[in-house]
């Protein structure tokens, strides 16, 4: 069992301005008596009323804000955070309020308690349109063949993880949705968990089905090639 649970929450935003505020309510609820954390939300180069929200959150203690000076995407917000965290044990959450903060406690405490590396999330009963879903089970199932990850939704954004070993890796734009990949090929022990998974609340996606498509190809590739120089 790990001796450390202050946990790091980070969260990148991009046009997300009808979700913050529901966000991080349901962040405090579901935290308030669990462990020490704090926020950290990098903003994306938002064009709606995101960053203006957010500066909102700025009086709180255990909060910070921080913004992009260009558009760069999650994986470059995800990794600044990481880099700009005071705590060891990092959760990874989308804004888009589809992931359920609450479930942040039910994959902590396996991974506290578990001689684990990381901690993913599984969308159970996915609330995406089917298109989307189909897609993301064909992707998942190829990911796993060549990778041997053993994670069945390496898209869910929720996850629990070490930030030394995190910062250890070989970055790359789109190693957030390869970190199974990553902990497994360096040796690290992994666990996954069902997680509840919502509708969007408010905003849309970010991606097409077929650009995410394409992205995910060229970025198997690179983990591919990354992972293939540690054998």
């Amino acid at each position: 069992m790990k001796e450390n649970t202050d946990i790091s929450i980070i969260i990148p935003v991009f046009n997300e301005e009808g979700n913050l505020k529901i966000l991080l309510n349901e962040i405090q609820g579901s935290m308030s008596n669990f462990y020490n954390y704090e926020i950290i939300f990098i903003n994306d180069c938002s064009s709606d009323r995101s960053l203006e929200i957010l500066e909102t959150f700025s009086s709180i203690k255990n909060i910070k804000i921080f913004s992009n000076k260009k558009n760069r995407g999650q994986s470059y917000s995800i990794y600044k955070g990481i880099e700009r965290s005071k705590f060891r044990n990092i959760v990874t959450l989308d804004a888009d309020l589809q992931n359920n903060p609450s479930d942040i406690i039910k994959i902590s405490k396996i991974y506290f308690e578990k001689n684990v590396s990381l901690v993913g999330g599984i969308r159970k009963k996915r609330k995406d349109k089917l298109s989307k879903i189909l897609s993301s089970k064909i992707a998942n199932y190829v990911r796993m063949k060549i990778l041997n990850d053993n994670c069945i939704d390496t898209g869910c954004s929720l996850k629990i993880f070490d930030k030394q070993i995190f910062l250890s890796f070989v970055y790359f734009d789109g190693i957030h949705r390869f970190l199974p990949a990553f902990f497994s090929g360096n040796g690290y022990k992994t666990f996954f968990v069902d997680v509840n998974h919502r509708s969007r609340y408010s905003g849309k996606s970010k991606y097409d089905n077929f650009s995410r498509l394409i992205k995910g190809i060229k970025d198997l590739y690179i983990v591919y090639k990354i992972l293939n120089k540690l054998k």
